[in-house]
């Protein structure tokens, strides 16, 4: 029964089954919010297209966690040997089959939605393999990658509603700058076990003075991007409050960055990562915020 137990476990860590748990909640709060403010929440739960194509999306996402685990398994042996371990309760070969069949099964439900979808799932799918036995090897070329492949769901949503704006256009930017110093400041901890396996990385390859200069300028940009936001939204939502707030946490990143200690860049990664939870959970008030005040707007327009 342990061993059972074991092997989920390890199965589930290999997938990645908690990132795209996170991923799905981002996906329908950023679509129903953001992208779809318009439909009622009666429409969108019987638009049964959305669901396919984020179901389509979740299904990638963990057929990407099992092909990267796979090819990183080596490198993961020393930067995440708890979790390692309990992939090892499972065979290689178990995780390649339950691949194929996630992959499979995502591309004939979009190939059911439409060609176009299926096109766009199969783009996906490729460049995350492609990622995962090339490109995390690749100067830059797998941090800017990584987050693109990231952001390619909400990007697939985003055409699909053709919400296109300058809130929306700010918001984006705002995403890619913060995964991406997420990412390389992720990279700073595995730095040498990075270079022993072949992975050029921003900081295994520059100098910690540049890697620094790097993150910093990502953050004042980040900030720059934070501030405009605001200024075109105004503080009158919550969505406005947290990019407000995000200056702070910003500027607190790079004093974390400055004045480094042994703990710092454990501790300034998970602030940054927990932030962007944040915005998933202020995204999703703010939306609410937003549905309630146009519902009384209609009902006292009605009722004149």
């Amino acid at each position: 029964m342990v061993y059972r137990i074991s092997q989920f476990v390890g199965f589930l860590l290999g997938a990645r089954v908690f990132v795209a748990v996170l991923l799905t909640f981002a996906l329908y709060v950023s679509t129903f919010f953001l992208f779809n403010q318009e439909e009622s929440l009666r429409n969108f739960v019987f638009d049964f297209r959305v669901h396919g194509i984020i179901f389509c999306a979740v299904l990638s996402i963990l057929a990407g966690g099992i092909i990267n685990q796979f090819y990183d398994r080596e490198k993961d042996r020393i930067t995440k040997p708890f979790r390692t371990r309990l992939q090892t309760f499972l065979q290689q070969k178990y995780f390649l089959y339950a691949y194929l069949l996630l992959n499979t099964v995502s591309l004939t439900i979009a190939f059911l939605i439409s060609t176009r979808v299926f096109f766009f799932f199969l783009i996906y799918q490729f460049v995350m393999w492609f990622y995962s036995h090339k490109l995390s090897k690749i100067l830059m070329v797998n941090n800017f990658t990584f987050v693109s492949l990231t952001l390619y769901p909400f990007f697939g949503m985003l055409v699909y509603y053709q919400t296109f704006s300058m809130k929306v256009f700010l918001m984006a930017v705002f995403l890619f700058l913060m995964l991406l110093i997420i990412d390389i400041i992720k990279d700073t901890l595995t730095k040498n076990v990075d270079r022993v396996f072949g992975y050029t990385t921003i900081p295994n390859f520059f100098s910690r003075k540049v890697t620094r200069l790097m993150v910093i300028s990502l953050l004042i940009l980040a900030q720059i991007i934070s501030a405009l936001i605001v200024t075109e939204k105004g503080l009158h939502s919550i969505l406005s409050y947290y990019f407000a707030a995000s200056i702070f946490v910003q500027i607190l990143s790079v004093y974390l960055i400055l004045h480094q200690t042994k703990y710092s860049k454990f501790f300034n990664l998970n602030i940054l990562r927990i932030w962007m939870l944040v915005g998933i959970f202020a995204m999703l008030a703010d939306g609410i915020q937003q549905k309630y005040e146009l519902r009384n707007t209609n009902y006292e327009l009605r009722s004149r």
